[in-house]
């Protein structure tokens, strides 16, 4: 719901700031005064064109803003809430419109483009009146609105999923068809899984194999040295380090008497002495097994390059190998089943496509049903506004396409002739500005408490009207008012006479300069407007009286 609106340097409004509640607010005044200012700022703020038009005479840019409370436009918090720009349960828009053209928009005070301020407010406010911006003229709307008026939300829910399950099943066959012809390719991973399965891969393996490689290929050095350590230990090559260590325990053991403390040396050098006959006896041992053998040296060479040559070929280190191994064997596996896939998606697809044209039928059954009772409905609150014998009518068409569609298997069109014997046109042809307003109130009215949209603005619904003719255009917008929240600029008394809120628009010139005010009224202000609305120049007491007779009448109701 609207709660605030400030305009400054808007066309000839210098400043005003309104403040608006639940339930039918009318706007009137003289004409030229600018009425119909309050609707055009509206427009701006959800998503109109800028036009530096808009700017005040002398000033630099034109500000708007709005304020709305969302407890009645869960739509709306939604869509907030998913593009990151809530703040709360309010909402603000502001809009500057500089005098060179540029302009620029918010939302809760974060910058906005055009498209945001538009997709939000078509979710806040729905415009009636003659222009262009109205949510009634798209077909994609009326079909909303024929839905939401049948409640048909269930079956629009089943025929939504079903679409969305076909159009699943049918990219993942799409995807299947594109890798084309997967023979070559199977053919080929089936030779790399088999080379690189002939091999084993593992970490500790690879480990292994180095290790074992790097010993043939030194195993000479290896004997070599090994047998020079056994000599220096046996003293082959002069002092035996045994014998020289066995020694020089002899010796100390002798000074031992004299010095305990060398107990201590004796007991390491006995164990240097052990340590020594250990170290002697692995060194024979490793020696012993070094074997100085070429067949395995070049069976170990050949099977190291075969690992390299694999990892160039996969372009991945040694020790990826294995990864890419089982990568291709998925792949491998995911490819073989690729034909037993596309069948299975293939029933899926055709048995999904089956449940949409079932969902879709009754979607499609329900909205012919419903489509008799809102233009009928529609039909006679057209005479109720002047429009006797017009007559109203929703076309459904069906959708030419193959595939499933999330909104069913037809399309909507609201068709009017507003005059007797005229042939039905679509509603967004409709020529006069006046009759398309009136139009769109008999649908909303018809419609009533299944629009989400809680903002509704009808200017001059009036216009060509008169006599009882308005006072029920005037009951209607009343009883609209009830259900949303209903804003209406109007020439009528007794139009006006039905609002809950008044707002008085005038004009003055001061230093040569046009000026537009905005002021509320109050109960007796309401009775001078209406009077001066009925009564024109001269305004006696019976123009006064007739007026408290029209604002009794709308309170009493």
């Amino acid at each position: 719901m609207l709660s605030h609106l400030t305009l400054q340097d808007f066309a000839v409004v210098s400043r005003a700031e309104l403040a608006f509640g639940p339930g039918m607010t009318v706007v009137s005044g003289e004409t030229g005064a600018g009425k119909s200012l309050l609707v055009d700022a509206l427009m701006w703020l959800t998503g109109a064109r800028a036009d530096a038009g808009v700017v005040r005479h002398g000033a630099d840019r034109a500000e708007l803003a709005a304020e709305f409370e969302l407890a009645d436009a869960p739509a709306a918090l939604a869509w907030l809430r998913e593009n990151e720009l809530d703040d709360g349960d309010a909402c603000q828009l502001r809009r500057v419109m500089r005098a060179d053209g540029g302009s620029r928009a918010w939302i809760n005070g974060r910058p906005a483009t055009l498209g945001q301020l538009s997709a939000l407010g078509g979710l806040l406010v729905e415009i009636h009146g003659q222009h262009e911006h109205q949510a009634l003229l798209d077909r994609g709307q009326q079909l909303a609105l024929l839905d939401a008026f049948g409640q048909h939300g269930p079956l629009l829910d089943a025929v939504r999923e079903t679409a969305r399950r076909w159009a699943t099943i049918d990219r993942d066959l799409a995807d299947l068809a594109r890798a084309g012809d997967v023979g070559e390719r199977l053919a080929w991973l089936e030779h790399q899984v088999q080379e690189l399965a002939a091999e084993t891969l593992d970490p500790e393996s690879l480990e292994e194999l180095a290790a074992a490689h790097r010993r043939q290929a030194n195993a000479a050095g290896l004997i070599q040295g090994c047998e020079v350590a056994l000599a220096r230990l046996a003293g082959d090559e002069g002092l035996s380090l045994q014998r020289l260590l066995h020694q020089t325990q002899s010796e100390l053991a002798r000074l031992a008497g004299d010095e305990p403390r060398l107990a201590e040396v004796l007991s390491l050098l006995e164990s240097a002495g052990i340590q020594l006959a250990e170290a002697a006896a692995g060194i024979e041992r490793l020696h012993d097994d070094f074997d100085l053998d070429p067949d395995r040296l070049r069976s170990l060479e050949d099977r190291l390059a075969r690992l390299h040559d694999l990892a160039r070929k996969h372009r991945v280190p040694l020790e990826e190998l294995a990864g890419r191994r089982d990568q291709l064997q998925e792949e491998l596996e995911g490819l073989a089943g690729a034909g037993e896939r596309a069948a299975r998606l293939g029933r899926e697809r055709d048995a999904a496509a089956r449940e949409w044209n079932e969902a879709a039928t009754r979607l499609g059954q329900a909205r012919a049903r419903c489509a008799t009772q809102l233009g009928e409905a529609v039909a006679g609150l057209m005479g109720e506004l002047g429009m006797g014998g017009g007559v109203f009518t929703v076309a459904l068409e069906p959708l030419d396409t193959t595939r499933p569609t999330p909104q069913g298997a037809e399309r909507c069109e609201f068709l009017v002739s507003a005059n007797p014997g005229q042939p039905p046109r679509a509603l967004r042809k409709v020529a006069s500005g006046g009759e398309l307003a009136r139009i769109s109130l008999a649908i909303e009215v018809a419609a009533l408490g299944f629009d989400a949209v809680p903002t509704m603005v009808f200017d001059e619904v009036d216009t060509g009207i008169g006599g009882a003719v308005a006072e029920v255009v005037g009951q209607k917008l009343r009883a609209l008012g009830g259900e949303r929240q209903v804003l209406c600029v109007t020439h009528l008394p007794q139009v006006a006479a039905q609002g809950h809120h008044h707002y008085r628009v005038s004009k003055a010139v001061e230093a040569d300069s046009t000026h537009s005010q905005v002021e509320a009224l109050t109960e007796k202000d309401r009775v001078e407007e209406l009077a001066r609305m009925l009564g024109g120049v001269e305004i006696t007491k019976e123009v006064r009286a007739n007026a408290r007779q029209l604002l009794a009448r709308a309170s009493a109701r």
